[in-house]
């Protein structure tokens, strides 16, 4: 995995949870949370890793539920809001769910006790706080891909990073290896099934 990391230095990942799973969905590849985790804990002193989703508040069962419950129990920091749903211009329903300001706020919140910032998204819109971070003395890292077609990462979010680290070549180190998948699916060890970050690409 290219990517500067130094032995001492406090890292925090940012993960823009529906951003992540449509660019890891693009590139053919379901992720492994369990070893993102170990992988970024042997590249430096983790201090935390937060998550960020979207939730629909009125559906009886959210297919993403499993996931955010088996992150919260394994080392990750949830952070969520209900979707507002609202009618555009052509009377269609459409639901929102936007984490940006929760991250951006994080982020800036948690830039004294950092070193090195992994953002795990390929919004433009981060580029400000990139910015703003590291103004401060952070290095940023940007976990998104150009692999894909279209690309996932906003070319100015590429550029304003101090590193970028293709998503695809991080692949082999936190992809799910299928052929390991129990028949049924297991919350309990880690086995989140296809079907629980599915909601992401609706919900957020």
């Amino acid at each position: 995995m290219k990517g500067n990391f130094y032995e001492n230095e406090r890292v925090a990942l940012f993960i823009d949870g529906a951003n992540l799973y449509s660019a890891a969905r693009a590139l053919g590849f379901d992720i492994d949370y369990r070893r993102l985790l170990k992988v970024f804990r042997e590249k430096g002193h983790l201090v935390r890793a937060y998550y960020y989703t979207a939730l629909v508040e009125d559906q009886e069962y959210s297919p993403i539920r499993p996931l955010i419950d088996w992150l919260d129990y394994n080392g990750y920091t949830m952070v969520t809001k209900p979707t507002k749903e609202f009618t555009d211009a052509m009377g269609r329903r459409k639901i929102k769910g936007n984490m940006d300001i929760e991250l951006a706020i994080d982020v800036l919140e948690m830039a004294e006790h950092l070193d090195h910032v992994i953002l795990f998204s390929g919004d433009g819109d981060f580029r400000r706080l990139v910015e703003a971070v590291q103004r401060k003395g952070l290095r940023v890292s940007v976990v998104s891909t150009i692999k894909s077609s279209p690309p996932m990462v906003a070319d100015e979010l590429r550029r304003q990073a101090d590193d970028f680290i293709e998503l695809s070549e991080l692949a082999p180190l936190i992809a799910r290896n299928q052929s390991d998948r129990p028949s049924r699916p297991s919350v309990a060890n880690g086995d989140l099934g296809e079907e629980a970050p599915e909601h992401l690409v609706r919900s957020a």
